[in-house]
């Protein structure tokens, strides 16, 4: 293995002569073994725009040469371009403020800039980190890929998985099922129905989403190492801000109070509070899908999923619900992230927050697992969900619980007789209702009427 030696403050240290990393990433990687969960790239694109906006900003506030600026957006668009992915090696597992990612990035950027310009032109902190901190950067990097991942990885899954749902409402309007509460049975609605209560779950989820976003795009670029700006021209993080805003197609503002943006992860802790919310609603879908296909013939057995795989390895024919075991597992996860997010953001001591790593590891983690899980969902189960119309309207028609359309008629409590004696004689209500001289047949009838009960 061909090394070159880089320095920093502390010394010379080796490192290969293939990675364009300098010797604080070299510092970390050797430093911070720790299992092989890697800083998301999410994260790497998201300094990536940062640190192309402050070039920018840099060069138009004259701290920095254009040369040197447009040689830092030309090696952003390389990162951009996903064409550098193999020189971001760092753990999780490091400083608590990002402070080894940020100059992991400085580094590639200052190196890899060297070599395109044919000569030492770029110092990774006199001039990619001009005018920021880790302690800025960070947190800012954190909340810009916070924010595109809501945007445009986990909203529009979501706006797919709700149209889906409307095509099984308008597919199945027509069929009356048995409702059930306490699992128990209960009164009857159509499937259509119970998928708009799906469907309504997912369209308020996604509605916290977007609000949640709305805090997120405050970042604290500009505060530098504590809050005060130092080191910064003044009205830096309101220009990187516009820029970012320009760049990305989406709003970003410099959080008018720097002290709060470094310390605080309130905002990322509340986000993925609205990444729960649509975990918990995802579990109960999942659940009732499955629970509502179990059997074939000895469950419930109401509808049919796609058969995607032998189930068992022993038992000949079996066909697992998959897909909803699989959403299930990623809704555990996620709300497992929650726990690690939300005991993470209370340990801003003084001026910053030194848990940063692992809250955007995890926030990034919950995007994908719960983006993937839906798409997976839906495309391999939801999309395929056939109704067995015979054994809804079996259930129906068998169920105890169409004796409450006789309430305003006979009473509670004698349809609670009608119910009862059903029951322990293992009668149809219908006969129980004559039986006992509370209606007519024709009566009987007239009121028990499942189409009019929905």
């Amino acid at each position: 293995m061909k090394t070159r030696m880089e320095h920093d403050s502390m010394g010379e240290v080796e490192v290969e002569i293939d990675k364009y990393w300098g010797a604080q990433t070299q510092r970390s990687f050797e430093n911070f073994k720790i299992h092989d969960e890697k800083i998301p790239m999410d994260v790497i694109y998201a300094f990536a725009h940062l640190k192309k906006a402050c070039a920018k900003v840099n060069a138009d506030m004259g701290w920095l040469s254009a040369e040197k600026a447009n040689l830092i957006e030309a090696v952003c668009d390389e990162i951009l371009a996903k064409q550098l992915d193999a020189h971001f090696p760092l753990s999780v597992w490091q400083t608590g403020s990002g402070t080894q990612s940020n100059m992991n990035l400085n580094e590639v950027i200052a190196n890899r800039g060297n070599e395109l310009a044919g000569k030492k032109l770029l110092h990774p902190n006199d001039d990619v980190n001009r005018s920021q901190s880790s302690n800025d950067t960070f947190p800012s990097a954190m909340h810009i890929a916070a924010v595109l991942g809501m945007e445009k990885t986990l909203i529009p899954e979501l706006d797919h998985m709700v149209e889906a749902m409307k095509q099984l409402e308008h597919t199945y309007s027509h069929v009356i099922k048995i409702g059930r509460t306490h699992l128990q049975d209960a009164t009857p609605l159509t499937f259509a129905q119970e998928i708009s209560g799906w469907r309504s779950m997912l369209e308020y989820n996604k509605a916290m989403c977007q609000e949640a976003c709305e805090y997120i795009r405050y970042l604290a670029i500009g505060a530098t190492a504590v809050g005060t700006g130092l080191n910064a021209p003044k009205g830096f993080g309101e220009a990187v801000c516009a820029q970012l805003s320009e760049q990305l197609h989406t709003p970003f503002i410099s959080d008018p109070n720097k002290f709060h943006a470094l310390t605080s992860k309130d905002a990322l802790t509340f986000a993925h509070g609205a990444c729960k919310a649509l975990a918990a609603n995802l579990m109960k879908i999942a659940n009732d899908i499955r629970w509502l296909g179990s059997g074939p013939r000895c469950g419930l057995g109401e509808i049919l999923l796609p058969e995607n795989e032998p189930g068992s390895s022993i038992m000949p024919g079996k066909v697992n619900p998959t897909q909803c075991e699989s959403m299930t597992m990623v809704c555990v996860q996620v709300m497992g992230n929650d726990a690690a997010i939300g005991v993470a953001a209370s340990q801003g001591n003084f001026e910053l927050n030194v848990f940063m790593p692992l809250i955007i590891y995890n926030f990034m983690q919950t995007i994908h697992l719960l983006s993937d899980g839906m798409r997976s969902l839906r495309i391999h189960c939801v999309e395929g969900i056939r109704v067995n119309e015979a054994r809804m309207n079996e259930n129906l028609h068998h169920s105890l619980m169409l004796v409450t359309a006789l309430n305003p008629y006979i009473g509670y409590e004698k349809a609670a007789k009608c119910a009862k004696k059903a029951y322990q004689e293992n009668t149809s209500l219908k006969d129980a209702c004559l039986t006992l001289g509370y209606l007519s047949e024709e009566e009987f009838d007239h009121y028990v009427n499942p189409e009019q009960m929905v």
